[in-house]
């Protein structure tokens, strides 16, 4: 009996485990289908709204803002969705409405044409919160109201059109999202068969980076990153509840279950190319020769022979401490071989940290791997105490990196725009990775006696093309000592600052001079801070040319925050440099071979030579210019007339758009970006070219790129800004003249008082003050007396 009910409770313990088992089972395969259902609806609604060829209506129509004022817009029509923008071109996006929150009703109005009405019947929010390419923050117009919408179409034929198209928008939504889908790849395999987001195309990026090699988004790699499975489990319960060696056990079986998808939806995930690539670009050769000095204080000291030192004591008969180095002819000798706008490039060998910088989600995580591509921007340094060339007025110069994990280039351009103050304007462009950079540097150089220092006032501004955020970023200065006696040694020292105004995240590194009394081990030393605000987060030491490592404030754990290791360089970007029969005269390198060839020759005299031939072409062409009474013309670069800074000519901070953006290329020294096709439904204007007599400067290739319009777009922009400088200075005028007709009323009413008012007046009414205040004395008296 014992024996028999042991077995009957064994086998109701199997049968409750197998149930149980079932039950588990099952809740698996409710949230997979939970998860592909979600994706689904998902990849439905982002290719609607990514694909160009999935539009229902677009027209221009009026919309009313919350002022009753109204605004032309550019509207298109999708299923779902109503796209608002500024342009026809696409690219300046102002809103999007969910139509599926919406009713639609036909709208009086005093006014021409046909009005109709979008609103939500509960007065919520109508407006998703980012752009189809996900921006955060739409395009500056006039503020729209949340909970309606009310527009304009320019006849009654055109509203009534709109309205039905709308009625079907907002009742056959997911009918129309898959009918024009599988149209539109039936009819055009290459239109944009890539149903991705910002985020998706974020994701292959990021997954190129770790990999290297171009995989297609299939679902699996949607599941795994986009969604991260945040609501799979319907409570918290749940997911403590889930133990841990179940889920181990079934994540081979899951991932073979979702990797296992059709192969004809692969294909259309994966990136299809239109038509072979064919444009015209400058040709680049990979640098042949690069100059690494060691780390630490050996490679920055220099013994000066018996023949220099007297050509340094010659130059300091000409400076006395305090006075400006940059009209001063220095010798051959202590220059590097190559010029200053090259060596301002050396901080981009490591542009993939702002690749993966313009990735990362965590807005403090981003401010380290700014901070971190920064410090690696130090460690490449010429042997000895060298100092590059001083570009001459006009010079510019070109260089690329390739970053293989990613398949994009960063181009660097930098033109000296200024001779007297010497003055170096650079850009730097990734759109592809989604960052750009530009920036001023005035180079000044103080003499204090035995010391020197070369000053870089300026600073540089990095942008993250898809969050809007700029990194705002200043520069240390070069210190050399032991001129008059001691070692010649360089140095770089002071204070460096790198803010985010956006997040509020910023950085500060201070760069310190070796102390007198200091080791070996005190050359070259750094110490910073990241903060946001005024809250410190963690702390930074190390050296600029070796080891930094970061400690955490809250936790007090240290780690390497940088180290550029010998396995590091070895990793580091390859730089591409013009051929040398495509250059410029003004290039750097050609510009300077002459005066290179002597120094690599050791042959001070000749290159003395040479860079006098240089700077007095430079002189007598400034005289020239003078008696002209002309003004010297920049090739890439433009100056702010308001903040007297300079700017890119062509400069293109448009997010990369992956379904449009094939390539970006340069030519001539102009920045551009390949096309692959302009949107449906939309007509461009063709842009009329000056003729050939009335070119300034560089016009770049007309093939649909992007960069071909920028010229145009500035010189737009410059008047605009002209004629708003001289409407704000005639209301200055105008607001001083009133001022001064209400100061005269003023006047004028207080003397007609004066002279009115008698003396009786006025002593009549002092008069009625002190009787009133002895009244006030006396009934004070009296109460004190009563309550006594």
């Amino acid at each position: 009996q014992s024996e028999s009910k042991l077995f009957n409770g064994s086998e109701k313990d199997i049968s409750q485990s197998a149930s149980k088992l079932t039950k588990k089972e099952s809740l698996k395969v409710q949230k997979k289908n939970y998860r592909e259902e979600k994706k689904r609806a998902t990849k439905e609604l982002l290719s609607t709204i990514t694909d160009p060829s999935v539009i229902v209506m677009a027209d221009w129509l009026k919309i009313r803002g919350t002022l009753k004022s109204w605004t032309k817009l550019w509207c298109v029509l999708k299923p779902g969705v109503l796209l608002l923008y500024k342009t026809p071109k696409n690219d300046q996006w102002v809103g999007t409405v969910l139509l599926n929150v919406c009713e639609l009703i036909e709208r009086p109005s005093k006014k021409d044409g046909f009005c109709f009405k979008l609103f939500h019947p509960l007065e919520q929010t109508i407006w998703a919160t980012k752009g189809p390419r996900g921006e955060a923050v739409g395009a500056i117009t006039l503020p729209l109201p949340s909970s309606y919408l009310i527009i304009r179409a320019a006849s009654e034929s055109d509203g009534r059109c709109w309205m039905d198209a709308l009625e079907l928008a907002l009742k056959c939504s997911s009918l129309l999202k898959r009918t024009m889908i599988r149209e539109g790849k039936e009819h055009d395999l290459n239109s944009s068969s890539d149903s991705t987001h910002v985020s998706f195309y974020g994701l292959l990026r990021a997954n190129n980076l770790h990999s290297g090699e171009n995989l297609p988004l299939n679902d699996s790699e949607i599941d795994r990153h986009h969604f991260k499975d945040q609501d799979t489990y319907s409570d918290k319960s749940d997911k403590e509840n889930e133990p841990d060696h179940e889920e181990s056990d079934n994540d081979g079986l899951g991932k073979s279950e979702e990797s296992d998808s059709d192969t004809s939806e692969r294909q259309d995930d994966s990136y299809v190319d239109p038509e072979p690539i064919d444009i015209r670009e400058t040709t680049y050769v990979e640098q042949s020769h690069e100059e690494l000095g060691e780390a630490g204080e050996a490679s920055q000291t220099e013994v000066v022979s018996e023949e220099n030192k007297s050509l340094i004591w010659t130059l300091l008969k000409q400076v006395r401490p305090g006075m400006d180095l940059s009209k001063v002819v220095l010798p051959t000798f202590i220059l590097e071989p190559r010029s200053f706008l090259d060596k301002l490039s050396d901080y981009y060998y490591h542009a993939d940290f702002l690749s993966e910088a313009a990735l990362e989600e965590n807005a403090y995580n981003r401010m380290k791997k700014v901070v971190k591509w920064y410090l690696s921007g130090f460690y490449k340094k010429p042997k000895g105490l060298k100092k590059p060339y001083n570009p001459i007025l006009g010079e510019f110069f070109r260089c690329m990196w390739i970053h293989p994990r990613t398949n994009s280039k960063t181009f660097y351009i930098a033109e000296q725009v200024s001779h007297h103050p010497p003055i170096s304007a650079f850009y730097v462009s990734n759109r592809k990775d989604g960052f750009c950079l530009s920036g001023n540097i005035l180079a000044k150089s103080k003499f204090y006696g035995n010391s020197l220092s070369a000053i870089l006032d300026g600073e540089g501004r990095l942008t993250f093309l898809n969050r809007g955020e700029d990194y705002v970023m200043t520069m240390p200065y070069a210190h050399c000592k032991g001129i008059l006696y001691g070692t010649m040694t360089l140095e770089l020292g002071g204070v460096v600052n790198i803010t985010c105004e956006k997040t509020g995240y910023s950085a500060m590194i201070e760069f310190k001079l070796k102390p007198f009394l200091g080791n070996h081990d005190s050359v070259n030393q750094i110490s910073g801070k990241i903060k946001l605000g005024k809250e410190v987060l963690a702390f930074l030491e190390g050296h600029w040319d070796s080891e930094v490592t970061i400690t955490d404030k809250k936790t007090g754990d240290s780690e390497t925050f940088w180290d550029p290791t010998s396995d590091i360089k070895q990793r580091r970007l390859h730089r591409y440099t013009v051929k040398f029969e495509e250059q410029d005269d003004f290039e750097s390198e050609k510009l300077w071979q002459q005066v290179t060839k002597a120094i690599n020759n050791k042959d001070q005299t000749e290159a003395t030579q040479e860079k006098y031939i240089l700077e007095e072409a430079q002189r007598k062409s400034a005289k020239e210019r003078k008696l002209k009474g002309e003004e010297w013309t920049c090739k890439l670069f433009d100056q702010d007339a308001v903040t007297g800074e300079w700017h890119y000519k062509y400069a293109d901070t448009r997010p990369w758009d992956p379904l449009n953006d094939m390539i970006q290329f340069e030519k001539d020294g102009t920045i551009q970006t390949k096309v692959r096709h302009r949107t449906p439904m939309v007509t461009v204007p063709k842009i009329k070219r000056k003729p050939a007599s009335q070119k300034i400067g560089p016009e770049p290739d007309n093939q649909d790129s992007s960069g071909s319009e920028a010229q145009l777009k500035h010189s737009t922009r410059i008047r605009k800004k002209g004629a708003d400088l001289g409407e704000l200075q005639s209301a200055i005028e105008s607001i001083k003249e009133t001022q001064e007709d209400i100061k005269r009323e003023i006047m004028a009413l207080r003397n007609r008082v004066i002279s009115n008012s008698s003396p009786w007046d006025y002593h009549s009414l002092q008069f009625k003050h002190y009787v009133f205040i002895v009244l006030m004395v006396l009934l004070q008296l009296i109460i004190n007396f009563l309550f006594k």
